[in-house]
């Protein structure tokens, strides 16, 4: 028999007993009860039950109708979206990036929010659909929203070492000893950020270029999400043999783990850094109050400190689009699309 009941075994005793045609067996009853009998007990049950429940009655509760609350579902209001590219957690990325979010509001004006793609792919999906106006990414990301979307450049960060610029490391164990040089990663096992990562995956992959090393080169190439601490964590649990990062990245996990058990191999050279660019569907006006309130921050005023502490940067640059040529050129060296 198939279905709920096809492993039960009618010949075997159901918690000590079976039950047939009204027969209790093994040992509890041997007298089959008369139908009259079984009416009356349970007719005499049943009035015993209503006489208890009348006898046992709860005093009336007066309900006031004139005593209402309404209630009403409130619609998120339209606003301006704002998105940081996410290479860290959204815990991490909200932590960072809050207190801008509610600077620029308040200093323009205008309503803004942020929003948290759940990976690369979805934040260049979530762009093309309107769903992000004010994107914060890698120049890598850039191009590639600028190319398909249409995205402008507004501003580009400087780096808490005072540069506009950034780089990717590669990294191992320390106690790894099959690895000191570039030379030393041919064969082994790569672990990067997401293939769209800029410093964790494309700057180091031209360095690997070249340095002579291709993709075919390495054991396998795997990515670790879209997270900067996966790359640093997979490599020092000892499930890869070499990571690549953005360059500030172990300062992430230094909570975590020792960091001071992470080698650098190698650094690339340095690339035009993280830009912020805005959907062509924002109004001129909008981008440019947007715009001037990034520019007026200034990390000597104490004021602002706080927010660019938190944020991991110093201040905002005027960037446009021929900034990132220097990518497209690298993207072309190593063979990835950028459409």
């Amino acid at each position: 028999m198939d279905g709920v009941g096809s492993n039960i075994s009618t010949s075997q005793p159901l918690i000590g007993h079976t039950f047939v045609t009204g027969k209790a067996v093994n040992g509890q009853c041997n007298q089959t009860a008369s139908m009259p009998q079984r009416f009356l007990f349970f007719f005499m049950l049943l009035v015993s039950f209503l006489l208890v429940s009348c006898g046992e009655r709860e005093e009336a509760v007066e309900v006031s109708l004139d005593k209402r609350q309404e209630i009403t579902f409130r619609p998120q209001l339209p606003a301006i979206t704002y998105a940081y590219l996410p290479q860290y957690s959204n815990t991490e990325s909200f932590q960072r990036h809050h207190r801008l979010v509610e600077y620029l509001a308040k200093q323009t004006g205008l309503p803004i929010r942020q929003v948290f793609p759940d990976s690369f792919a979805d934040h260049i999906s979530m762009f093309g659909q309107g769903k992000i106006d004010i994107s914060f990414s890698n120049p890598f990301i850039y191009v590639k929203l600028a190319n398909r979307f249409g995205a402008k450049a507004l501003t580009r960060i400087v780096e808490e070492d005072g540069r506009a610029e950034f780089r990717g490391q590669i990294i191992a164990r320390k106690d790894n000893k099959a690895i000191q040089s570039i030379e030393d990663c041919r064969g082994k096992s790569w672990v990067a950020v997401d293939p769209s990562s800029a410093g964790g995956y494309l700057f180091p992959l031209g360095h690997f270029v070249d340095h002579g090393l291709n993709l075919r080169d390495f054991k396998e190439v795997v990515f670790a999400g879209g997270r900067q601490e996966n790359v640093i964590l997979g490599v020092y649990a000892g499930l890869h043999d070499l990571g690549s990062i953005r360059e500030g990245s172990l300062r992430v996990v230094e909570n975590k783990i020792d960091i001071d058990q992470i080698k650098v191999i190698a650094s690339s050279r340095w690339y035009p850094g993280w830009v912020y660019a805005y959907s062509p569907r924002l109004p001129q006006d909008a981008a440019d109050k947007i715009r001037t309130a990034m520019l007026q921050l200034d990390y000597e005023d104490p004021g602002h400190r706080a927010l660019f502490d938190a944020a991991k940067f110093i201040g905002f640059i005027p960037s446009d689009d021929r900034d990132f040529d220097p990518v497209r050129e690298l993207s072309k060296k190593v063979g990835l699309n950028l459409e």
